[in-house]
């Protein structure tokens, strides 16, 4: 996800890139444009006093005819600019969503944790108490076995007395 997440700020940090560089030559368009029509302007007004109004015409109709391919430029360069805008606001949003999901998810993997870890005490003191409660029974057996064999071993004294006594009757 790290990875992702990589991938996805370094894919919107050059697409930032490419739209500030559109809008730097968007704006030195502009320039020239606006440099272009001043000149034009300037043009005009000199041709105004040097020409006949045929030649203003042709004039201005080639000027407006240099100045076109720039304003479409222009155009298409804007219209470029905005599908970059949108396509890098859809992967903010996504990013955002994306999140978003991620925080639920590490939520619920902690409380999930969490609720193991609970399980886990739990059944470690169940198991203590099972241990100590067998060590006890361990131990009372322990005591029986020590206590049967102590008998039977008076049992065997008794017998191997009672066998002597009766050879002596």
């Amino acid at each position: 996800m790290e990875a992702d997440f990589s991938e996805m700020r370094y894919e919107l940090q050059s697409q930032d890139g490419l739209r500030r560089r559109m809008q730097l030559e968007c704006q030195q368009l502009h320039t020239e444009l606006l440099k272009i029509k001043g000149y034009k302007d300037m043009q005009e007004i000199q041709i105004k006093h040097q020409s006949s109004p045929v030649q203003l015409t042709e004039a201005l109709e080639n000027k407006n005819t240099e100045l076109l391919p720039f304003s479409e430029s222009q155009e298409c360069q804007q219209e470029e600019l905005n599908k970059i805008r949108n396509h890098i606001y859809r992967e903010e949003q996504s990013h955002c969503s994306e999140q978003e999901r991620m925080k639920t998810e590490i939520s619920d993997l902690t409380e999930e944790l969490h609720q193991k870890e609970i399980t886990i005490a739990t059944i470690m003191e169940k198991a203590t108490l099972l241990e100590r409660q067998l060590k006890m029974e361990l131990e009372t057996k322990d005591k029986l076995l020590a206590k049967q064999q102590l008998l039977e071993f008076q049992y065997q004294v008794i017998k191997s007395e009672n066998t002597h006594l009766k050879e002596m009757v």
